[in-house]
């Protein structure tokens, strides 16, 4: 059995990914109990989760390191999912609010 000396770039590389990550959720938490519910505030958990997603796939999935067609092959139909979730929000609660 061979003992592996410690990868010191890789451990920074894995602190530095838990501080990103721990200050945009430190985000998300301020803004949830700062901003009131509405729109902005929605906008606001959209942007910064898709952006944690994103970071999320470049490091722990190794999408940082391949093609970027590969990459943005995954991130733009996620960036539409997101759109179309919220379009169907939005015609279900008008929808709605037509019929009553």
């Amino acid at each position: 059995m061979e003992v592996i000396p410690r990868d010191e770039e890789k451990i920074k590389k894995i602190w530095k990914t838990a501080f990103i990550l721990l200050i945009l959720t430190s985000i998300e938490f301020v803004f949830a109990f700062t901003i009131p519910r509405g729109l902005l505030l929605y906008g606001i958990f959209i942007a910064l989760t898709i952006w944690k997603a994103k970071y999320i796939m470049m490091v722990f999935m190794h999408l940082g390191d391949e093609a970027k067609p590969l990459f943005y092959s995954i991130i733009v139909p996620l960036i539409f999912l997101v759109w179309l979730v919220i379009a169907l929000v939005k015609e279900g609660t008008d929808i709605f609010h037509i019929r009553w």
